[in-house]
């Protein structure tokens, strides 16, 4: 069942989007300024879970190091790889961006 987000469960989502990396909260400005507010609620319960994975285990998804075993983060990894920073806090969009992959796949 999906929750209903009043706009003070969006802003404690904001809040909760804080992270301890300087790197992820680059990512997250970005990603809370343009893509935040168009999601949904099904998409804000996919969030509010991601939002659970330590710091150094979500950099290392943003970044394209490792890939998620859970098909339901796949999409939302994917628009936090976007707003991945490049050269100087520049988002480069003519870089490709590393695809998301279950884990195990070829």
């Amino acid at each position: 069942m999906q929750a209903i987000y009043s706009e003070a469960d969006k802003n404690r989502l904001r809040w909760r989007s804080r992270r301890g990396l300087l790197e992820l909260d680059l990512v997250f400005e970005r990603f809370l300024e343009h893509d935040f507010d168009q999601m949904s609620a099904a998409d804000l319960d996919i969030y509010q879970d991601l939002l659970m994975l330590p710091d150094n285990d979500l950099l290392d998804l943003v970044d394209g190091k490792t890939d998620t075993d859970e098909p339901r983060f796949i999409p939302l990894v994917a628009r936090l790889r976007h707003w991945q920073v490049q050269d100087q806090g520049a988002v480069d969009d003519s870089l490709p961006v590393a695809p998301v992959r279950f884990l195990g796949q070829d």
